[in-house]
């Protein structure tokens, strides 16, 4: 079988490497434009809690309610048609699934600021340290440590989330699969190797952030 599925890669490898440059460039957005507006958005509702901090709640909140396909589905199909636009379904996919990675951030970043313990920044301002350096070299660093696991993970989720894309037409990895299996029905050895390239991709990542939280994250709460 693997054999099987390594002649498949190889004979149709200029159709899945298409489908796997359309995944990473995808993804590369997720993650990239998620990660700053996410730690933006985060910080803000972090300082401005009445306001910022209960749109980040609230909009976290109900698309946490909302399956991703429903909201993808939703702006596709209704949206466009409500405005009378037709946009690239990559396009649309991409800002489906940046705008579930930045409120997705922007709640861990949020959540991490609110719980950071406050007798850290008073010892810091008691012995004299500028705001500036408090923020650096004792708040940044502790609440990096914090959230970097949990942040890690969250983005390997966002890759299997790109799948989802497939289903409003985006030639991405899963859709050049399926292409695949329609000529020559070979769905063992197809999706077996897709099953393998995730896994190549997905465990070392989980791997280093089970690591980093076991070797740098500790329970501050209490200190």
């Amino acid at each position: 079988m693997f054999l099987t599925a390594a002649q498949i890669l190889w004979e149709y490898r200029e159709a899945f490497l298409k489908g796997l440059a359309v995944t990473l460039e995808m993804s590369a957005i997720i993650w990239s434009v998620g990660i700053v507006l996410g730690f933006t958005l985060g910080w803000l509702g972090a300082t401005y809690r009445d306001s910022v901090g209960q749109v980040v709640r609230w909009t976290s909140f109900v698309l946490g309610g909302v399956p991703i396909l429903v909201f993808l589905f939703w702006l596709h199909y209704p949206a466009q048609a409500m405005f009378n636009l037709v946009i690239d379904p990559f396009y649309t996919a991409t800002f489906t699934f940046t705008v579930i990675n930045v409120v997705a951030i922007a709640e861990l970043v949020r959540g991490a600021l609110m719980d950071f313990p406050q007798q850290y920044l008073t010892a810091a301002k008691v012995c004299g340290v500028p705001a500036r350096q408090t923020f650096l070299r004792i708040q940044l660093p502790l609440l990096l440590r914090g959230v970097i696991p949990a942040l890690l993970m969250l983005q390997i989720v966002m890759l299997h989330t790109t799948l989802f894309a497939s289903l409003i037409s985006v030639e991405e990895i899963f859709r050049i699969a399926q292409r695949i299996n329609a000529l020559i029905y070979k769905p063992v050895e197809i999706y077996t190797a897709l099953g393998v390239f995730f896994l190549a991709v997905s465990l070392p990542v989980n791997g280093f952030a089970l690591w980093f939280k076991a070797r740098y994250t500790r329970d501050t709460s209490e200190n």
